[in-house]
């Protein structure tokens, strides 16, 4: 049996061995969002070719990146950038001309900058929201104070569209989602069920990935995982990254290569992203394993996988049914979970690289020109760093191990 390979078309707007850069202020820094951002363009959209950096730093505007943008950038020499800055740029204050003109100019620096140093690819985010029922400030009346900053927020964000098309780059709207999804999710699970985090603007992983679900479409990601096909009355067939171990009766084993985005935690967690599934449309538009069924005779049959059985009408089978939606448990769970864990270990150790070392660079460029011994220890300890990281890009990408897993159709 030849080993399943997946496409390199599955994320349209990344090119081959494309370099992602991830960029952002502290909701960036807390590696969640994009951690999913990696974990899906490597693992589910089936691209081993990419690599991903996160630049994350607390507290940060986009002007305070624009001061931090060549240099940092430097160690990875990114290809493509997402941005998402306008939490700390509103000011935690009712949007006015002064707020909106400044990061109108902060970020067309920084589109500015990746411009004049070759990166042609940006995802231009929004900024997200603030939780309805945690923000809390008193300076919005008679608005609450969610409502009012989050109509600030609003407001950068159509700054940060407008731009977007100055520069014809991609935008990507990680606040309306994220409102939307908090309408949806509060009158089910509460309204202290934080979307946007317990102190109101710091998401757990539920709004993460609302906000990485926002930055993969920008990217392209078409939410095809992969299609696997049984026919009751002879084999199996599975797509590009899907092979076909064995199939006969209704019965058939697969090899994957690309996992279906894996969920945590329960059906009332924010810190999981579980819960907050049921209030988006992640499995729908990014997150679909689809297993067809011809040739059944019954009306309805029983399907089996990961340990699991859920019954679905010949209709239903008949024109695909999600794998990942439909069952809450799936056989690439620990797979997943280990390779999320590990891309956590390693941006936790860009984020050392970038805020405690690299960035501190810069203030020595003068002293390097002067002194090409120095010059030359700096390029040492980048190597040095450089390698560090890749092995640690290694090690996560050795937890994505081919998963063998059963589908099990018994006609009812």
């Amino acid at each position: 049996m030849a080993r399943a390979e997946a496409p390199l078309n599955a994320v349209s707007t990344l090119p081959r061995d494309a370099r992602l850069a991830v960029v952002g202020d502290s909701i960036t820094e807390q590696k969640l969002y994009s951690r999913y951002i990696e974990a899906y363009v490597v693992a589910c959209a089936g691209r081993p070719d990419v690599r991903v950096f996160q630049f994350g730093w607390g507290g940060e505007t986009a002007g305070g990146f624009a001061n931090r943008a060549v240099n940092d950038l430097g160690l990875f020499h990114p290809t493509t950038v997402t941005l998402c800055y306008g939490m700390n740029d509103g000011g935690y204050r009712p949007f006015d001309e002064n707020t909106g003109k400044s990061y109108e100019g902060s970020m067309r620096n920084v589109l500015t900058i990746l411009k004049e140093n070759g990166i042609k690819h940006v995802v231009v985010g929004s900024p997200g929201a603030v939780d309805t029922f945690h923000f809390r400030r008193d300076n919005f009346a008679p608005k609450s104070g969610a409502d009012g900053y989050n109509e600030t927020l609003n407001q950068l964000g159509m700054i940060g569209k407008k731009l977007a098309g100055e520069f014809q780059q991609v935008f990507a709207d990680v606040h309306q989602p994220m409102v939307e999804a908090m309408k949806k999710a509060k009158p089910v699970l509460g309204e202290q069920y934080a979307v946007c985090g317990g102190d109101g603007f710091h998401p757990d992983a539920n709004g993460h990935l609302v906000m990485a679900a926002a930055f993969l479409k920008g990217l392209g990601c078409d939410g095809s995982i992969g299609n696997l096909t049984i026919d009751m009355n002879g084999g199996a067939k599975g797509s590009d990254g899907h092979a076909v171990v064995s199939g006969s009766g209704g019965s058939a084993e697969f090899e994957s290569v690309r996992y279906p985005f894996c969920f945590t935690g329960d059906g009332k967690d924010p810190q999981g992203t579980r819960s907050i599934a049921p209030f988006l449309p992640f499995n729908q538009d990014l997150n679909r394993l689809t297993l067809t069924v011809s040739g059944l005779s019954a009306a309805k049959a029983k399907v089996e996988w990961g340990g699991a059985a859920k019954e679905f009408s010949r209709e239903q089978l008949a024109a695909g049914v999600n794998l990942a939606a439909e069952f809450p448990a799936t056989p690439f769970d620990a797979n997943f979970g280990d390779y999320l864990g590990k891309v956590g270990e390693k941006q936790q150790f860009e984020t050392m690289l970038i805020k405690q070392l690299v960035t501190n660079f810069r203030y020595f460029d003068g002293d390097a020109k002067a002194d090409p011994e120095m010059a030359a220890a700096f390029q040492t300890l980048k190597a040095k760093l450089a390698a560090r990281h890749e092995a640690l890009d290694m090690q996560a990408r050795a937890a994505l191990r081919p998963v063998r897993h059963m589908v099990k159709v018994t006609p009812l």
